[in-house]
């Protein structure tokens, strides 16, 4: 960097921290025409009546002002239980955690959301380190938008030192360019990264997802994970599962704000499904389908003009969370290669037949990862299972 590009550096950072006006600075790390493109894709798949060819897959449910508003008017909704517990008791649960994290931490939050959780962790964090650095990371530049106000609004970090970034770290390469990114920043200063929210429970591959996001964590850092969770697992679990998003009629229009804006059905929420189901020993999921129950085969345009069947029944995967089961917290964490530091359990006050659900907030620390078993330990086991 040459002096000219300091003094602007300098003098950008000047005016972004005395101005009254609501800057955003936003790192844009993706070409967004590589993002309608896949968008696109992944709704010219296969016809399937539960859900498993075409799909708007996490990020995309967020992408846009239009899914961005959504979003918020769901977490709004006290009628979509599973947002209203989990704002309503972290205070408390990252109350309970929070002495253990440290001094002198930068954040980097995946996953911005509505930004009151971030809010809460930057007060702290600025107790201890008054040149903090908060990275938001998101797909949405819109949500980015949104979380990073709210989280920054009255806390008190410099503008300068928030640096939001567009990215879908659920993308390999992306996560390696921006650990890059993050070293050069804080240098060997510690980093509390974050996924809250659930949002671990909205990918096809969660554990793969979760080794590549913890890997970040060098041995000075910490990752807090928050993850909705069961005390139990069955069929029944699973339609109570099901209850619990079915019910709001916000979290419905926001998971079809995607296919409102992104194509030209006429949406009706009364089209969408939930389907629930026990994930071997680990979690409850629930699928959020939209399906044509119009009778007849119709036409869809895509973003990109072309026109492809939709038929009759066909269905199109709007979302996908679930509830870990709590027995299996400590499986997920050590395959991820990490250790609990400390965590905490909040219940939700649910009906009677769904008692036993409820949030987990987990302190991690980089551990050893789980060895593949050798072909000695295959051999073994056959022998005493004979």
């Amino acid at each position: 960097m040459t002096a000219s590009d300091g003094r602007l550096v300098g003098d950008l950072a000047k005016a972004i921290d005395e101005s009254d006006f609501a800057w955003s600075l936003v790192l844009v790390g993706e070409d967004q025409r590589d993002k309608l493109a896949a968008l696109t894709g992944d709704l010219l798949g296969k016809p399937s009546s539960n859900g498993d060819g075409k799909q708007i897959t996490s990020g995309y449910a967020y992408w846009g002002i239009g899914p961005t508003i959504a979003w918020a008017h769901a977490c709004a909704d006290p009628f979509y239980l599973v947002m209203k517990q989990s704002l309503d008791s972290f205070t408390r649960r990252w109350g309970r955690v929070r002495g253990r994290v440290g001094e002198g931490f930068h954040h980097v939050s995946f996953g911005v959301g509505t930004g009151h959780k971030d809010r809460l962790i930057l007060e702290h964090l600025l107790e201890h380190n008054q040149d903090l650095l908060y990275l938001p990371v998101d797909m949405s530049s819109e949500m980015l938008r949104l979380g990073t106000r709210e989280a920054t609004h009255r806390v008190g970090p410099r503008g300068h030192r928030v640096v939001p970034v567009q990215l879908d770290f659920s993308i390999t390469d992306n996560l390696a360019e921006l650990r890059d990114l993050v070293h050069r920043l804080v240098g060997d200063e510690p980093v509390l990264y974050s996924l809250l929210g659930n949002t671990l429970a909205n990918f096809d591959h969660d554990d793969e997802l979760l080794a590549n996001l913890t890997a970040l964590a060098r041995p000075q850092d910490r990752f807090l994970l928050e993850v909705a969770t069961t005390e139990a697992l069955s069929d029944d679990l699973a339609r109570d599962a099901v209850e619990e998003y079915s019910r709001s009629r916000a979290y419905r229009e926001f998971v079809t704000s995607a296919l409102l804006h992104n194509t030209d059905l006429t949406i009706t929420v009364d089209a969408v499904q939930f389907r629930g189901s026990v994930e071997g020993d680990r979690a409850l999921k629930v699928k959020v389908v939209y399906q044509n129950q119009t009778g007849d085969d119709i036409l869809m345009m895509l973003p990109d003009r072309t026109r492809v069947a939709f038929p009759d029944r066909d269905t199109i995967r709007l979302y996908l969370t679930r509830k870990y089961a709590r027995r299996a917290l400590d499986g997920i964490v050590r395959a991820a290669g990490m250790r609990k530091v400390t965590g905490t359990h909040s219940d939700f006050a649910v009906p009677r037949s769904a008692q036993g659900f409820g949030m987990d907030l987990l302190l991690l620390a980089p551990g050893d990862p789980v060895p593949a078993p050798r072909p000695d330990d295959d051999v073994a086991r056959v022998i005493w299972e004979n």
